[in-house]
């Protein structure tokens, strides 16, 4: 649905923000019903997409129930569990003062790939699962999303190749082993009358920022951690507080506690103007904080003056804005700070560890594009110093699970990238994007093992970061990829989901002199009622 909201934000038939995500069902329910009091502005498509998502988010638009929701067991008919207009749920119950939704997950993925480094690989995997969410005296909701996975046939490798291009299964310590994986999102909301204030408690996959293509600050590119989050809004103003827990790895070595905290207040100027101010610590080695846990502070002062941590953290902030200047059209520029040093931006001659690393990206977005309705395209390019996103001590990276918090791209590289998306029908889109990157890497030890040189092209690692040869942008071994990807979904039923994903990689090893590539395909059927 955040898709269909950014096009319409860009038609100009709906003022919203991007760059805080998720919002409430409530809030996007408004969303919906303006439009849909607009859908004569749109096209046939859009408004087909549109009467999908009003009966999918029927309860959240607060007005009566009608006969779009189906369920098995609450009087039913199992002639409409098969209908191309329902909603479909497991189970639905609903009063005035509460409602109760289950549904059903079900899926199969077939997966292959080859080339010379993931090699020829044949992947099996089947998903089963539950969902279940509802409100309670219209101030509190909850959800739960828990589902069991295993593999069907697949060697080591194989194990390999589906860690190397899935965070799920990354993100699961039996998949190599027992080739079995599990995964879950759940979370208690307390919301007040004209949604000011909300309060969320559990896990859940949360994106911070205007990136178009990926984002800098919160993104997909790892999975959901715990937090607790407290948000207020009250007219042009938005804020958001965030702690929460992550995965720590040190090297191969568990990090008992890591935790993130993050702020970030959203202004809306006109609906043709945003800007955003954002910043993060993360720490490791402490428990708890209550100094971090202060929703108004500025994290950098308090990691500076916390007198109790011995152990250095990692702290960024940044700023964003996005304008729309005509109808159609936006573009966003987005800065990103980690570990500023005022000593290093006016003392350049003087040495100073690399305690200043800067990132930057640059997008713009556009729907209906070429003139072509249902249409939307992106270009954005993104920049990264070396050693962004990584500490020194190895412990407080901006990572969960070894996965990057923010852009997947590397640090020490710069990207551009393009996309179009195309809703060819209804329930028919296709997504085609291109990247090129280039990269610096490498990492030099002495006879002790010690570092010498990290060219700062590691997240994972930003030991040597002191090194004044090794904070030279796109210095060591240099690396270019071009990546394309074809994404297809089709919903022959409502619900029903065939998936298509085509990826191939062409690399280009120039400090080594050799070029290789590799694809991988992805082929999934979902139930999802």
């Amino acid at each position: 649905v955040y898709d269909f909201l950014k096009r319409m934000q860009l038609e100009e038939i709906i003022d919203y923000n991007s760059s805080q995500i998720p919002i409430s069902r409530g809030e996007i329910g408004s969303f919906l019903l303006t439009v849909d009091n607009s859908k004569n502005k749109i096209s046939s498509v859009d408004k087909k997409i549109l009467g999908d998502f009003l009966n999918e988010f029927e309860y959240d638009l607060g007005r009566p129930v009608k006969e779009k929701i189906s369920s098995f067991f609450s009087g039913g008919d199992v002639k409409k569990m098969f209908s191309n207009d329902n909603q479909k749920y497991f189970y639905k119950y609903l009063d005035s003062n509460a409602s109760f939704f289950v549904d059903g997950l079900s899926g199969y993925s077939y997966r292959r790939s080859s080339g010379d480094t993931l090699g020829s690989n044949t992947l099996n995997l089947s998903e089963i699962g539950l969902r279940f969410r509802g409100t309670l005296f219209n101030s509190v909701g909850f959800y739960l999303r828990a589902s069991n996975g295993s593999k069907m046939s697949g060697d080591d490798k194989a194990v390999v190749f589906g860690r190397q291009t899935d965070p799920k299964l990354a993100a699961s310590r039996k998949f190599p082993t027992e080739g079995y994986f599990d995964s879950f999102e759940g979370y208690l909301r307390y919301q007040t009358k004209g949604n000011w204030l909300g309060l969320t408690v559990g896990r859940e996959a949360m994106y911070q920022g205007f990136g178009y293509i990926d984002k800098l600050y919160l993104s997909n590119n790892t999975v959901p951690f715990d937090f607790i989050n407290l948000r207020m809004q009250y007219k042009a103003l938005r804020y958001s507080f965030t702690y929460g827990g992550l995965k720590g790895d040190s090297l191969g070595r568990d990090i008992p506690v890591k935790n993130i905290a993050t702020h970030r207040l959203d202004v809306n100027f006109s609906p043709r103007f945003k800007m955003g101010f954002w910043e993060a610590l993360i720490t490791a080695s402490q428990s708890f904080s209550f100094s971090n846990v202060n929703p108004l502070s500025f994290l950098i002062s308090v990691d500076y003056n916390d007198v109790v941590n011995s152990n250095p953290n990692n702290n960024l902030f940044g700023i964003d804005m996005e304008v729309q200047p005509v109808k159609n059209l936006a573009l966003q520029g987005t800065m990103l700070v980690d570990e500023i040093s005022l000593g290093a931006i006016f003392q350049p001659d003087k040495h100073i560890p690399a305690d200043s690393k800067f990132g930057w990206q640059f997008g713009t977005i556009w729907t209906n594009a070429f003139s072509v309705p249902n249409l939307t395209g992106a270009v954005e390019f993104t920049h990264l110093d070396p050693f962004v996103y990584t500490h020194r001590s190895l412990k407080t990276t901006y990572t969960n699970w070894g996965m990057p918090l923010g852009a997947k791209l590397s640090p020490n590289s710069d990207e551009i990238a393009l996309k179009l998306s195309y809703n060819i029908t209804q329930r028919v889109k296709l997504d085609l994007q291109y990247q090129f990157q280039r990269s610096a890497e490498g990492i030099v030890y002495d006879s002790l093992g010690n570092v010498v040189i990290n060219y700062g092209g590691n997240i994972n690692n930003g030991a040597g970061d002191n090194y004044t040869n090794s904070t030279t942008f796109l210095q060591g071994n240099r690396i270019n990829r071009s990546i394309a990807t074809a994404i297809l979904r089709v919903e022959p039923l409502k619900q029903l989901f065939l998936d298509f994903k085509f990826v191939y990689n062409d690399i280009n090893n120039i400090f080594e002199s050799r070029k290789y590539n590799n694809n991988y395909f992805f082929a999934t059927i979902r139930f999802d009622y």
